[in-house]
């Protein structure tokens, strides 16, 4: 049997692993340890010092002279810390305007919207971790897949994020933004914890540092355990993250090495139609198929070295997923039903040498920074397999492919006087695909040659933005930059279609875009950050999300415009205020305008929130907002909007225990998560072509999550 589902003993064999584990990690910490700053916990700053030394690494930095556009910005550990989450994947609501859902289980990467775009699980919108890359391209179940499960949130020091394409450093997914997380270096204070919750939601983490030898070592051990809120199964969530990162001073730079490892097995509730609860056949908590689920690994070696001029760094990675979806139920196989697998197995190498150079042009100052950046992934098997209860019966198709890639790229920043400064880069991207069927080349009559072989295609994207600084408190950006993202390698060689034995055209290999935005900053001491933009994205062809194939598919050209605000003010020095607004206008730009409509783009999206830190007592209050949107192109059918509050309340004992209550959907609203359109046939339906409905995955329930926190 494929379907997972652990026993009473696996169970407890599993939970004396982590408990020795965690009591041994503990002994050597305090073991080898010969110094130890000051306790205090990572997640929850006790002292007047502390909270000032980490807003300075967030929300409050002052990124004028710095910046290049009004749409970048830093977030630090605090404001991490900080915020009420439900999922690892909403970290990323960090991004002013974007918004993180879910329509299957916890172990999958997220839903993201942001600008407009469906990312669908991450298409458009770049993201890495110390340099190396989340987006997985060519992936089983969609192209530019990113699930953040693998990372520890406690361990991030900084998420910077930067939306738009201007940036030459930034290539591939870069249509809407990127981030960057950047994990914690030097040695770092110890600290255990234990989070229990409703549905046997259990989590564990251990995170310490240690003096080792000329540098420190730092590392987190976190377990989480869940079996959701959900009627007719048990999500049984299996959850296991370790990271460890050794750095220290090496040939007048720093030297960072840092492993990464993660295992995740779960069962999945996913989107359902609307018809059938309103018939009454199940819940709005309940399933259709509850066989889906998987299972995913991470593992991840990562080296980096830097100077003031010059980084370098390699990056190992090996990745695998397997993933049973039923998004039609019994519309193409009306005995079996419509479940499939969707495989994942490859193995990433890659690495970037870059190098800055300081200096004077006559009477300006200038700096020029050259880099490349190279990635390799061999794909042992990407695959699509027809599934019933997680059994294979038959092969849609499965293939091997190597996709390689290489960027270069060059940025000049120039001072001109004190008031005035321009950006301006270029970079160039290669890229070679090699597709190779793992299975016959003709399947259930369907000849299969046709998708097989190689393509390659390059891109040359030009960049700039202009910056004037009005006064200390307030500066002025104008840019302009053209970005791209990778069609799947697999688009780019097919002929055939290997359901039907249709033939079809193949994809552009590297879809270009361009953006370009006005905005302005304000900075006013340590009191207000604050941002507005107005910008626009034209994409040559759109990425959309097809519910009854469970994957994305090439589309039209289209257009975005928007309006983006974001403000943070610091009322006192324990009470905190922000609010982002973002407004998105997108269309298809070659379609009729009656019928000109993205499925899935998000209009308006508000968040807000108010963070109180005393001594003792602290708190945090989140209110997240995205409007309705069109689900199909003529707009003759829109989701609602959803709403959601979350809030935590804690105390500090001491400087070494912390206990905090986490109120996730605090009112317990029961909008919906995500919102698709498509046909589907239910057991008791005739429709040979299914009956077209609202698919909808609902928000959680209110549930409670009270935390204990020591810090040695």
């Amino acid at each position: 049997m494929y379907f997972y589902k652990k026993t009473k003993t696996r169970t407890a064999a599993f939970k004396f692993v982590v408990a020795a584990l965690f009591l041994s990690l503990a002994f050597y910490a305090n073991a080898s340890s010969d110094t130890k700053p000051s306790p205090e916990l990572i997640a929850d700053a006790n002292t007047e010092s502390t909270i000032e030394k980490i807003v300075i690494e967030g929300r409050s930095v002052n990124l004028l002279g710095e910046a290049i556009s009004a749409s970048e910005g830093v977030v630090g550990q605090f404001e991490i810390a900080s915020r009420p989450m439900l999922r690892t994947g909403e970290i990323l609501e960090l991004v002013p305007g974007m918004v993180v859902t879910q329509h299957s289980g916890t172990g999958k990467a997220n839903q993201y919207f942001l600008r407009g775009f469906n990312l669908d699980h991450g298409t458009d919108f770049a993201s890495s971790i110390d340099g190396m890359p989340i987006n997985m391209r060519s992936h089983g179940h969609g192209q530019g897949y990113t699930d953040l499960n693998f990372i520890i949130p406690e361990t991030v020091q900084t998420l910077n994020y930067k939306k738009g394409a201007y940036y030459a450093d930034v290539g591939d997914f870069s249509g809407a933004g990127s981030a960057e997380f950047n994990t914690v270096s030097g040695q770092q204070n110890g600290q255990i914890s234990a989070t229990l919750g409703e549905h046997n939601y259990q989590r564990y983490l251990l995170m310490n540092g240690v003096n080792m030898h000329q540098g420190s070592l730092n590392y987190a051990v976190e377990i989480n355990q869940n079996d959701g809120p959900w009627t007719d199964i048990e999500e049984d969530l299996n959850k296991i993250n370790v990271f460890a990162k050794y750095d220290q001073k090496l040939f007048e730079g720093q030297l960072n090495v840092s492993l990464m490892a993660y295992d995740n097995k779960w069962n999945s509730a996913d989107q359902i139609p609307e018809r059938a609860v309103l018939q009454g056949i199940i819940d709005e908590l309940g399933s259709l198929d509850t066989t889906l689920g998987g299972q995913s690994s991470r593992y991840s070696i990562n080296t980096q070295w830097q100077t003031d001029n010059i980084s370098m760094a390699f990056y190992a990675i090996d990745y695998d997923l397997q993933l049973w979806s039923n998004f039609t139920y019994f519309l193409d196989r009306p005995t079996r039903g419509d479940q499939f697998e969707q495989v994942d197995d490859r193995k990433i190498f890659g690495g970037h040498l870059q190098y800055t150079q300081h200096g004077n042009w006559g009477e300006y100052e200038v700096s020029n920074t050259v880099g490349v950046q190279l990635r390799y992934d061999k794909i042992n098997e990407v695959g699509l397999y027809s599934t019933q209860a997680r059994q294979r019966f038959g092969v849609v198709r499965s293939d091997q492919v190597d996709e390689g890639s290489s960027g270069l790229f060059w940025e000049n920043e120039m001072t001109w006087n004190k008031s005035f400064r321009t950006s301006l880069g270029a970079r160039f991207d290669y890229y070679n695909f090699d597709v190779d069927s793992l299975v016959a080349a003709n399947i259930n009559g369907v000849d299969l040659n046709g998708n097989k072989g190689t393509e390659n295609d390059s891109k040359l994207s030009l960049k700039g933005s202009a910056i004037y600084t009005f006064n200390d408190r307030l500066e002025g950006y104008a840019s302009i930059g053209q970005g791209f993202h990778s069609n799947d390698a697999r688009g780019t060689i097919d002929q055939v279609d290997p359901a039907s034995g249709n033939s079809i055209q193949p994809v552009e290999p590297l879809v270009g875009s361009l953006g370009y935005e006005i905005g302005i900053r304000t900075t006013i001491e340590d009191k207000l950050n604050a941002s507005i933009s107005l910008w626009a994205l034209t994409l040559d062809s759109e990425l959309v999300f097809v519910g009854d194939a469970g994957n994305t598919e090439a589309s039209f050209e289209s257009t975005r415009k928007g309006l983006e605000l974001s403000a943070y003010y610091r009322l006192t020095k324990a009470l905190t205020l922000d609010l982002e607004y973002a407004y998105t206008d997108a269309e298809f730009s070659e379609l009729p305008a009656a019928e000109n409509a993205i499925p899935g783009a998000i209009k308006q999206v508000v968040q807000s929130g108010v963070t109180w830190q005393q001594e003792s007592w602290f708190a945090s209050l989140r209110y997240r907002y995205f409007g309705k949107r069109p689900l199909v192109e003529d707009r003759s059918v829109y989701s609602d909007s959803t709403q959601i509050v979350n809030l935590n309340l804690g105390y500090r004992f001491d400087s070494k225990l912390t206990l905090k209550l986490d109120i996730l959907n605090a009112f317990d609203s029961d909008d919906h998560d995500i919102d698709y359109f498509y046909a589907s046939r239910l057991a008791n339906e005739s429709a040979s072509d299914g009956i077209e409905d609202i698919h909808y995955h609902v928000l959680e329930p209110r549930t409670f999550r009270l935390s204990l926190a020591y810090s040695f």
